[in-house]
């Protein structure tokens, strides 16, 4: 069975971005959403591949970006018009929703899982990340021990969607 996957780091509200830039910068995240998304499928939207370095799609992963633009057609990506598009693509193997805020909401009704390293900060943001705490279709799964960068404390959570028909994309 193939697996859709959100993944993000968000704040203690749930925050992932403020004005185009990720809320936080910590280099065992980046690692470990490296890691993760690694020879897979990643799926995001025009922001969010513009905010990239360069607004050059991820190395080596196959680059979905979800666009209501039919003229956006940068090199590197496949670029799909609605979610059925990209479920169609990628009815075949695991992904991930990577971002943004827009994104994730759209998608996340179709992910079977949710990886989200949970940042004990609150910085102020613009965009934010469906809170899976308080929904009655996720629950949290397993977590990993805390760790800590500069001052910010952090987790790795795993969160299960409840709702049978997201299998069935």
């Amino acid at each position: 069975m193939h697996i859709l996957t959100a993944i993000a780091a968000v704040s203690s509200s749930w925050g992932i971005g403020k004005n185009g830039d990720l809320l936080f910068n910590i280099p065992e995240d980046k690692k470990f959403f490296r890691r993760t998304t690694l020879n897979h499928t990643v799926i995001m939207g025009r922001k969010t591949l513009e905010s990239l370095p360069g607004g050059k799609p991820f190395k080596d992963r196959n680059n979905i970006v979800l666009s209501r633009n039919t003229d956006f057609a940068p090199e590197g990506v496949t670029v799909c018009h609605d979610v059925r598009e990209v479920l169609g693509i990628i009815k075949n193997e695991d992904a991930f929703v990577v971002g943004g805020g827009e994104i994730y909401r759209l998608m996340l009704p179709y992910c079977a899982k949710a990886i989200i390293t949970k940042i004990d900060s609150t910085p102020d943001a613009d965009t934010f990340f469906p809170d899976l705490d308080n929904s009655a279709n996720w629950t949290l799964a397993e977590q990993s021990e805390e760790y800590e960068y500069e001052d910010l404390k952090y987790r790795f959570c795993t969160y299960e969607n409840t709702e049978n028909e997201v299998l069935r994309y």
